[in-house]
């Protein structure tokens, strides 16, 4: 029931509260008339403050910012939840890119549509429920391009910028996994132990009583998890028995393909989370397509192409007067086109869906808390076809020998005593090796001139750009070479540059969710420091979701009683 339903009582009464609600109504218009006027787009949004009429009343307006994991989630769940607790809500999502997904992103190789490739967030594994259950609602196939690359024997190498000191085939047998053990004991067993242990405790932040949490730091050490923050990874691996040689040569290369850091910076529990690898798939076309599911879903008003600028904070009633930039060319806005339009809208609820350093987003009044400002890695990411294979010889392998198909970098001996690079961010904590991956995703058939030709194609993740020259270098394309033409060597190729996640430093506190005291505004990248996934990303959407209800609904109740009261007064 929403509120001011049900009214009962003598004729005098009912009429008495009539023309207070009218007269309220009257100052309320009358304020948001006069800050509207201060601003572009004011007569339209008179006009549309004029007509809101039962808006007022029976439904709730919600602006979504950002369209990637959480704010996809956000409006997908919200929906749902609001439904589920009879609420009319009107959600509206704003993306100042082209597309959906956030950090989710394909490009086409070739410029062929047939063959996608994930330009950011690549994986998700099965123990991500919330990815996981998502994909079988939208009913997405998942995607053999992560698994079916197998072009050489071995499936992982992980190389020091000397040699391999580690190198995986496909066919593991018992003779591979008992090498394992001779090299390194039982660290590897135990540290799958500690990953599961440190993967349940989080799996409590899904379910009551901590869901849904109107505070991370406080959720984060009832599970028991700010032991896992609070250290480095080498500390938190070191402190429970599972460090030495296995951790820098195995846990380290899966920290810094997964997040660019080395063990001395990347806190103890997102470490864990690079061991959470059972079951990885993506969704067949690219995984931004559980995010579109989501929004189409949620029946939310996308508006791609369009930045919010501002948002401005009611005295009277304290709703949101959206500002936003329709088509404007601005800082992270890929593809704008055309003259900006310049659009404002009224919502009860803002959700700052995307982290708001990178927003560009003017708050009036301040919010009570502000999202800290913190580091984010930038991350390059070089995609790159050719016919040629990695050359042995760069990684200082016999010419007989083939390179990995994925090859993982850590740091050798002599780098690991120096405390600049282990702690080091970027190109001071890359290391001799220069990249933190090179994998060869899949083979190609390819037609050119009406010829199918075989081709590979390749990802690289550096903290530098990854020039033409170092290419062709990987491909073993000496300078002066006669093979040494740009169209015959790299036959097409995208670079990127991410701010892609968190420096993971280790800390026991995290963002605020509930960004004022009336709780109508809402941050869901802060968990972004915590853990840095697409999987949390929407969990702490779903999280949002919930609380903004049960906002919603506590505050009817509460009216409600109020409205008790006064009939109760009103009767003696």
């Amino acid at each position: 029931m929403v509120a001011g339903s049900g009214i009962r009582g003598h004729l005098l009464v009912t009429l008495s509260v009539f023309f207070l609600t009218v007269l309220l109504l009257a100052v309320e218009i009358g304020a948001f008339q006069e800050a509207s006027q201060r601003y572009y787009g004011g007569k339209q949004l008179q006009e549309q403050i004029s007509n809101r009429g039962d808006l007022v009343v029976s439904m709730r307006k919600v602006a979504v910012i950002g369209a990637g994991a959480g704010g996809s989630s956000t409006a997908y769940y919200l929906q749902k939840f609001a439904a589920n607790k009879s609420f009319d809500v009107s959600i509206t999502v704003y993306e100042k890119n082209s597309y959906v997904g956030g950090r989710s992103t394909t490009v086409n190789v070739y410029n062929n549509p047939d063959e996608v490739v994930e330009l950011g967030a690549s994986i998700f594994v099965e123990v991500n429920e919330n990815l996981y259950n998502a994909t079988k609602e939208f009913g997405l196939e998942c995607s053999d391009n992560y698994i079916s690359r197998r072009v050489s024997k071995d499936a992982l190498g992980v190389y020091d910028g000397q040699s391999f000191i580690f190198r995986q085939p496909y066919d593991t047998t018992w003779w591979n996994n008992l090498a394992i053990l001779w090299k390194y004991g039982l660290t590897p067993i135990r540290t799958q132990q500690l990953m599961k242990q440190t993967i349940r405790k989080f799996l409590q932040l899904y379910r009551a009583p901590l869901f849904p949490f109107r505070s991370l730091t406080e959720a984060a050490e009832k599970a028991d998890l700010l032991q896992a923050t609070a250290h480095t990874g080498e500390q938190f691996l070191n402190s429970n028995g599972v460090g030495g040689k296995y951790a820098t040569d195995l846990v380290q290369a899966s920290t810094r393909v997964n997040y660019a850091q080395n063990l001395g910076i990347i806190h103890g529990l997102e470490t864990m989370v690079c061991m959470a690898t059972d079951n990885a798939m993506s969704v067949k076309g690219g995984n931004w397509k559980i995010f579109s599911g989501m929004l189409a879903a949620s029946n939310a008003k996308v508006r791609l192409n369009t930045a919010v600028t501002e948002l401005h904070k009611s005295p009277s009633d304290g709703r949101w007067i959206v500002y936003s930039t329709q088509g404007a060319s601005h800082q992270g806005h890929e593809d704008s086109e055309g003259t900006p339009t310049f659009q404002s809208e009224v919502f009860d609820v803002v959700v700052l869906a995307s982290p708001f350093q990178f927003s560009d987003i003017e708050i009036h009044p301040e919010p009570e808390k502000t999202p800290d400002i913190i580091p984010y890695v930038q991350l390059h990411v070089t995609l790159f076809t050719s016919p040629l294979r990695l050359s042995p010889d760069y990684f200082h392998l016999p010419a007989d020998q083939e390179v990995p198909d994925m090859v993982l970098t850590t740091l050798n001996a002599t780098e690991q005593q120096n405390e600049k690079i282990t702690r080091g961010g970027g190109v001071h904590g890359v290391g001799s090796s220069g990249f933190f991956s090179v994998s060869l995703l899949r083979s190609i058939k390819r037609e050119v001139s009406g010829v199918h030709k075989i081709e590979y194609l390749y990802k690289i993740f550096s903290p530098a750009e990854m020039t033409h020259s170092h290419i062709k270098e990987f491909l073993g394309v000496k300078k002066g070479n006669v093979e040494d033409v740009d169209d015959a060597v790299v036959t097409w190729s995208h670079k990127k540059v991410w701010h892609s996640y968190p420096y993971l430093y280790p800390r026991v506190t995290f963002e605020e969710i509930i960004l004022d005291k009336e709780q109508t505004l809402f941050y869901t990248s802060g968990i972004e420091s915590f853990i840095s996934t697409m999987e949390t990303s929407s969990l702490m959407g779903i999280n949002v979701a919930q609380l903004v209800v049960d906002s919603w609904e506590s505050k009817e109740k509460a009216s409600k009683k109020a409205q008790d009261e006064m009939w109760a007064k009103a009767k003696l």
